[in-house]
């Protein structure tokens, strides 16, 4: 990434060019991040091939104004970040489903920031809701974040997993667990190929768009749903958008993205009466 593409990454960040790279640097990106590039599957929706290549990752995300999923959006801010002057590492990891099963190897995607003055971070920006700031990655305590209390601890016995797995934990659950050996890009092009067409992808039920609000909340759009959640009290309003009108509107005033269609809603499936 050339100086002239870091300098419009920060500018769709709203964001200074650190002077060094601190820990302190890394929280304000990583928060502005989740608060200005929305984490979204429309790509998927909209018959729009996904490319993990840091080339077209700008051009969706940078120039197109776009917002993506855990590839896209880790895979982007690394690079942006190396430009910056840490030391990144491209980390895989297998997201916690229900019965606390694993997902899929390449399941998602972290990053293990190297800064200057503090030591190791494992910073998501692709995640949905996760923590504000990145993790002090050797803390094995809690770890106070607005978005939870998290800890990073010794993950337990996985016949397809390898020794020295961690797990991140948000209030005591399991989110995901980590494998901490460097990966490259290229090592994902299967997680993502899954995610965008398989049917038991979660990606493929519904059109998904949120972001984190300025005051620590959340907005989501998902199928036609906008959903806001206040930090404060922890509040949540729904409401259905009625017309095309009304979600085009959501899409560009709530997370900047401006489309020429929209994603198709999939119907619901029926309940099994079983």
């Amino acid at each position: 990434m050339d100086s002239v593409q870091v300098d419009a990454y920060l500018r769709r960040l709203g964001a200074e060019h650190p002077a060094e790279p601190t820990v302190e640097a890394l929280r304000a990106l990583h928060l502005r991040h989740l608060r200005t590039v929305p984490f979204e599957n429309l790509s998927v929706h909209l018959g729009e091939e996904i490319v993990l290549e840091e080339k077209r990752l700008w051009d969706k995300v940078v120039s197109g104004g776009r917002g993506g999923f855990c590839y896209e959006l880790n895979g982007l801010f690394g690079a942006l970040l190396t430009a910056l002057g840490y030391e990144v590492t491209l980390l895989a990891a297998r997201v916690y489903g229900d019965g606390g099963r694993l997902g899929i190897p390449y399941d998602h995607m972290a990053l293990l920031v190297r800064t200057a003055d503090g030591g190791d971070r494992l910073a998501d920006v692709g995640f949905g809701a996760h923590s504000h700031d990145p993790l002090a990655f050797a803390e094995r305590g809690g770890q106070v974040d607005p978005g939870g209390t998290f800890e990073v601890v010794e993950a337990g016995p996985d016949p397809a997993g390898e020794r020295g797995d961690l797990d991140v934990l948000r209030d005591g659950k399991p989110v995901y667990r980590v494998e901490p050996r460097p990966r490259v890009l290229d090592d994902f092009v299967s997680g993502a190929w899954w995610h965008s067409t398989s049917p038991r992808s979660h990606f493929l039920r519904s059109p998904v768009c949120s972001r984190l609000t300025e005051d620590g909340g959340r907005i989501t759009l998902s199928g036609r749903r906008l959903t806001t959640t206040t930090a404060a009290d922890g509040v949540r309003e729904a409401h259905e958008l009625k017309t095309d009108e009304e979600v085009f509107a959501a899409y560009r005033d709530h997370f900047g993205i401006r489309l020429d269609e929209l994603p198709p809603v999939p119907p619901v499936p029926p309940v099994s009466r079983l």
